[in-house]
């Protein structure tokens, strides 16, 4: 999860790189660097955030230059693991995980090569001075060295004696820049609004060449040989603040709608990996989760929520035993510390209180293997934990927490099949599929997203209702909570979720025509159950609301509406089922009249206990 710049331009270019890396600095926050040809190689790197940096760059000219902004995943953050990286008079940045770089390091260093620090992204630096040597030029010294590497990655290279940039992507985002006086690469569109909207969005595989007057793309054929291609130029109309609501009528609408590409950039990583690495939660995960007997998940409200949907993916999947808790009651009891349990804190801004409280708790107890999963760099949760993920959803500032929930929800799925690799519980052909199943999961979302016409008809219906009831079964009990949870806070109508099959154990007597019971209803193993269920809604006169999969054998009938998702999910079919029940709330509160963005009561994050 890291930041790269890029520029070949008839202008001083280190300022425009400086300031491309503050808008990546989400990205990748510990630590940063440059390099500048003019006409020698000048590098320039700080731990820590851009600012660091741009107090060294200051003064610099140079018309090339490339940039990045680290979040470590090899190495830990120091100026010796910051990028760019060099070779000789080569100089190279890199986004991703190469995940046959130690192989390749031994090659190297059999060859001579001398490695100056702990990350992967070295040896593609001493790969492509090995490929020169017999290479014609820069562009064919890349195009080699791609072909050697497995894994993820975007990368930017100059080298010394040419005046060039290239630059190529295979499961990490990459965008070209075409400006009027040079052209520029950024891993994000944010980053080279200051000087052009012509863009360029390489696709996997693809190697570019710039230059001040000109680029050229090649991609590779199936046959392994490069064709040169030609890709649409787009003329971006992203703002340069993130924060601006654009076109749409509240922030929580629009945060759900950026529900898709928040997992994708979330999930990034992933885009070309053929394995599940625990260097995707810090350099020191793969030490850390050799020996881990139980994981324990530590959160508030929405992110518990999260973490009780894990608890089912940890437990079948990896085969460990998970316990949840409410961070506000966690510390207050008396528990069982077990120094091979795994502490995952879940928190949105990083700061929430209770949940820092709990980590530091943990730890007293002797529980040193924490792991944060968070939204924001450099908070305080952050700070605290061992090891930590990113979860990229971006500025999230409705308080109903949305494309923060679903982002959470892929992470965990990505650490639950880690811990599952890990252990040695994950075969081939679960693997491959999972990997599969991710990856298509924006586009499953996205499809999800155009049921809202029907939703809203549906808010209409029971809007001037005072109570509702959400069930669910499996884990999709955990998205029922959180459908209730979204409909109370914004919408104000009192909310309780169940497991369908405790219906019969109490809620049932609250359950009458004016009483509206939404379900959640996945074509899962606990299908026929939840069925049943829903027969004993309907004999009580309950009004009943059902989200169901295509091929879900549920009809609809008097009393009873289904609206269905298309298509099953299997073991990721709560992040789908969730986005429904966002809906639902958003446009109830909506029908309602109350304040979407900012509900009575309620703030963004909670600081204190």
């Amino acid at each position: 999860m890291c930041g790269i710049v890029a520029a070949v331009a008839s202008r001083n270019i280190a300022p425009v790189l400086v300031e491309g890396l503050r808008k990546l600095e989400y990205r990748g926050y510990d630590s940063a660097g440059l390099a500048l040809l003019n006409p020698g190689l000048t590098r320039l790197r700080s731990v820590g955030r851009v600012a660091e940096l741009a107090a060294q760059a200051e003064g610099q000219s140079a018309q090339l230059g490339i940039a990045h902004t680290r979040w470590a995943t090899h190495g830990v953050p120091s100026e010796r693991n910051a990028h760019p990286h060099i070779s000789g008079g080569l100089a190279v940045v890199h986004n991703g995980i190469i995940e046959n770089y130690a192989e390749i390091k031994q090659e190297l260093v059999a060859a001579g090569y001398a490695f100056t620090s702990d990350t992967d992204t070295e040896v593609i630096a001493h790969l492509m001075q090995e490929a020169l040597k017999t290479a014609t030029d820069l562009f064919e010294a890349v195009q080699r060295t791609t072909r050697r590497l497995v894994g993820a990655y975007a990368i930017a290279v100059l080298h010394e004696g040419e005046e060039r940039v290239v630059v190529s992507r295979h499961g990490a985002p990459l965008l070209l820049g075409l400006g009027e006086d040079g052209n520029y690469a950024a891993s994000d569109a944010s980053a080279l609004l200051q000087v052009t909207r012509r863009m360029i969005y390489l696709e996997e595989g693809d190697v570019a060449e710039l230059r001040r007057d000109g680029y050229r793309i090649v991609g590779a054929s199936v046959d392994n040989t490069w064709t040169v291609v030609q890709r649409q130029i787009h003329v971006s109309t992203l703002s340069a603040d993130a924060v601006e609501l654009g076109d749409y009528s509240h922030y929580m609408q629009k945060e759900i709608f950026e529900q898709p590409q928040a997992l994708a950039a979330t999930l990034e990583m992933i885009g070309g990996a053929q394995t599940f690495s625990p260097n995707l939660f810090g350099v020191s995960a793969p030490e850390m989760f050799a020996d881990v007997s139980a994981v324990l998940i530590i959160a508030c409200g929405t992110s518990y929520h999260a973490g009780l949907v894990a608890r089912y993916w940890i437990e079948q999947i990896a085969g460990l035993p998970c316990t949840v808790e409410v961070a506000s009651e966690y510390r207050y009891r008396i528990s069982v510390p077990n120094p091979a349990q795994l502490v995952v804190a879940i928190s949105q801004s990083g700061e929430t209180a209770d949940t820092l409280a709990c980590v530091k708790y943990a730890k007293t107890l002797g529980m040193g293997k924490t792991l944060a999963l968070c939204n924001v760099p450099e908070s305080a949760i952050v700070r605290e934990c061992a090891l930590r993920f990113l979860t990229r959803a971006g500025p999230e500032i409705g308080v109903a927490s949305t494309k923060a929930f679903t982002t959470q929800l892929a992470a965990l799925f990505l650490l639950a099949a880690t811990l599952a690799k890990q252990a040695g519980r994950l075969t081939g052909a679960d693997e491959a599929g999972y990997l599969v199943a991710l990856r298509h999961l924006p586009v499953a979302v996205q499809k999800v997203l155009a049921l809202e016409p029907g939703i809203a008809a549906w808010a209409r219906l029971f809007a001037d209702k005072h109570h509702a009831l959400f069930l669910g079964r499996g884990p999709h009990y955990p998205i029922a909570l959180e459908g209730a949870l979204k409909l109370k806070e914004i919408s104000y109508i009192h909310a309780e979720a169940y497991p369908a099959g405790e219906l019969k154990h109490g809620p049932l007597a609250l359950v009458d025509k004016e009483m509206p019971v939404i379900s959640v209803a996945p074509n899962d193993a606990l299908l026929e159950k939840l069925k049943s269920n829903l027969k004993e809604v309907a004999a009580r006169g309950g009004e009943l609301y059902v989200f169901a999969d295509a091929d879900s054998a549920v009809q609809e009938e008097d009393g009873l509406h289904i609206l269905r998702l298309p298509e099953h999910y299997g073991a990721l079919s709560p992040v789908l089922h969730v986005v429904p029940l966002q809906l639902l709330a958003y446009h109830a509160a909506l029908v309602k009249g109350t304040d979407v963005d900012k509900p009575r009561n309620l703030a963004k994050s909670v600081t204190v206990e």
